[in-house]
């Protein structure tokens, strides 16, 4: 059976990110979005649901006061860019606290720690199956949106002032404003390397490497100084 989805969000870039994260999962359906409790609470009584994503931040009712008022609440993971409520939410036993953006990758993990606690082991095996032949992703936002780019297409991420620049296979680029700190952030556990303070590169695409430089096909990325022995032991161990 499908875990029952309830989306509660008053942003619709919000809630357009939730239903696809949610799409990548065939254990889980959706079966309505709320812009604000009230109406959640009307879903609540006319629908069954399994598992509420719930914004705290929203007009009238926050989502810890909506939840406080449900007798017999389904299971809760929070959605919200304000860290200063974790404490109150798991003190309401939620299942878990996702900051915005949300990831695919902590949005999993979220899945995975409902199903530890409510559903049997097998229904975990199958959604780890369920997203295993799909492609590595990260979103990257660029205004009010949120860009989908398959990591497997970028080749090496440049910094440019304030921004980066994701060069791709294609010969395409994709420019927004990031620190590359932070997109060193996002890329980390997707083979990708930083090798100066103004590139990171995918290691797979790596065609060849010295101690000064690596090469991606013809194009050559200086290593940084304080980069060099790090650097040369990943790529010669070929972690």
């Amino acid at each position: 059976m499908k875990i029952k989805c309830l989306i509660v969000d008053d942003e619709p870039l919000a809630i357009a990110l939730m239903q696809n994260h949610i799409g990548q999962l065939s254990t889980l359906e959706i079966v309505g979005t709320c812009s604000n409790a009230l109406q959640a609470s009307q879903e609540l009584r006319n629908k069954q649901v399994d598992l509420l994503f719930l914004d705290i931040k929203m007009p009238q009712i926050t989502g810890i006061e909506f939840l406080k008022t449900l007798r017999q609440a389904p299971a809760v993971i929070f959605t919200t860019a304000y860290r200063e409520y974790a404490l109150e939410g798991y003190e309401l036993d939620v299942v878990d606290y996702l900051l915005k953006p949300i990831t695919f990758e902590r949005f999993f993990k979220a899945i995975e720690r409902y199903y530890s606690r409510y559903s049997p082991k097998e229904t975990v095996n199958s959604a780890q199956q369920t997203i295993a032949p799909q492609e590595d992703f990260i979103f990257i936002k660029t205004g009010n949106k949120f860009n989908k780019i398959f990591t497997n297409d970028i080749l090496y991420i440049e910094s440019v002032k304030d921004y980066v620049v994701l060069h791709r296979a294609d010969g395409t680029t994709f420019t927004a404003k990031y620190k590359i700190g932070d997109m060193e952030e996002e890329v980390k556990d997707k083979r990708f390397l930083r090798i100066h303070r103004s590139f990171i590169v995918n290691i797979t695409k790596v065609t060849a490497f010295t101690l000064q430089d690596v090469e991606i096909g013809r194009q050559e990325l200086p290593i940084g100084q304080s980069y060099k022995e790090f650097v040369y032991k990943i790529l010669k161990e070929g972690k």
